[in-house]
């Protein structure tokens, strides 16, 4: 399909420029590319917004000044038209501090009308038969020049979302579903920034280290460390340093020497040639270490919490079967934890915990606490 042509932003004349036409408009479409795949901590690499007659590929990474965008952003006013928002919204308040009102997320939406395939790649070719190349998806955002065909993918995100919100907000209305809908879109916003910082007890959640020995979690832990300090120092990934696969196998089989080393799953020469004489060091070091003690979780929920969630999951479950939706469209996991732990016996109650918004109280406020009666009356039994 042919595009019409888009505007790439490098210099802050172009930015100034481009600014004056997103602040006269009422709604945005806007994604972003980062470099995940790429780096120890991804960053913004490549902003694409959209207006009804254009489409602006803005470079983050040159000497321009983005506030005006953050203004934007934070601006009731405007519309901000995403697909699948809630990554995009994380790095947008972690790397530059925005927070974003009025958001329409055509991923959401699609979810809401019960679509079981609601990528973009997959709605743009039903609702237009456009057909999505996801080829540059893993692409390095960071890398300078884009080639034209990282840039045309790119325009592709945004160019067609206008367009797509608005044949979905017809659809919302139809069904009845638009003050829902805006209710799970304001939820959306309320994202975390979720900053990532190095906890070494993380070894805990690598699959397979309940299979080790207390000296194989030793190892594992010095070598999750270890892989840590050289993914930070290198600005790599940190499967792109050692898999987690590997860390297991270095930590089970504990080589003593390179001929082993180079037996060990997914150890390439460069790797050995690499981190071959540390990991050794590291693997010697640990063996002989007290196994190190996992922190105590958090309490286990009593078996009255127990009863309440597992009303409400089946409850969820059932609701979500009869609309043809995933369950989480109905109320999400946290809010079901929420309410089984407080068990409110009436709305205000329910009210009080603001896990729910007013139209999921409205909509479902009744049957929640018919589900935690039933569960109360099985528990007296």
């Amino acid at each position: 399909m042919k595009l019409p042509p888009h505007q790439f932003i490098t210099s802050p004349h172009d930015w100034q420029a481009c600014l004056e036409q997103l602040r006269g408009q009422p709604r945005l479409a806007i994604d972003l590319e980062a470099n995940s795949m790429h780096a120890y901590r991804e960053q913004v690499c490549l902003i694409q917004i959209s207006i009804s007659d254009q489409d602006f590929l803005i470079d983050p990474l040159s000497p321009i000044d983005l506030a005006g965008l953050g203004e934007l952003v934070g601006d009731p006013a405007v519309e901000k038209v995403f697909h699948a928002a809630e990554y995009d919204l994380m790095l947008l308040k972690r790397q530059y501090g925005w927070q974003l009102h009025n958001l329409f997320d055509t991923m959401w939406a699609a979810r809401i009308l019960g679509y079981q395939r609601f990528g973009l790649a997959s709605l743009l070719g039903a609702f237009y038969q456009i057909k999505l190349d996801k080829h540059y998806q893993k692409s390095n955002w960071r890398r300078r020049p884009l080639s034209p065909e990282q840039r045309r993918y790119a325009q592709l995100d945004t160019h067609y979302l206008l367009r797509l919100r608005d044949d979905l907000s017809q659809e919302l209305e139809k069904a009845g579903c638009t003050e829902e809908a805006q209710e799970i879109f304001a939820e959306q916003t309320r994202v975390s920034a979720n900053y990532q910082y190095f906890d070494p007890d993380d070894f805990w959640s690598i699959s397979g280290v309940r299979n080790l020995d207390g000296r194989g979690r030793a190892i594992l832990k010095a070598l999750n460390i270890y892989r840590n300090e050289e993914a930070a120092e290198r600005n790599k990934p940190l499967f792109k340093v050692l898999s987690n696969r590997t860390l297991i196998d270095l930590a089970t089989n504990a080589p003593r020497n390179m001929t082993e080393l180079r037996q060990i799953y997914g150890m390439s020469s460069g790797q050995v040639r690499r981190y071959g004489y540390q990991l050794l060091r590291i693997i010697e070091k640990s063996r002989n270490l007290p196994p190190p003690k996992r922190r105590r979780q958090g309490r286990r929920p009593s078996d009255a919490v127990l009863n309440r969630y597992e009303r409400l999951h089946s409850w969820r479950k059932n609701q979500a079967q009869k609309r043809g939706v995933e369950s989480d469209v109905i109320i999400s996991r946290d809010a079901l934890w929420a309410i089984a732990e407080s068990d409110p016996h009436t709305l205000d109650d329910l009210a009080r915990l603001n896990c729910l918004g007013d139209w999921r109280r409205a909509r479902y406020g009744q049957e929640i606490l018919q589900a935690l009666d039933k569960s109360a009356r099985r528990q007296r039994k």
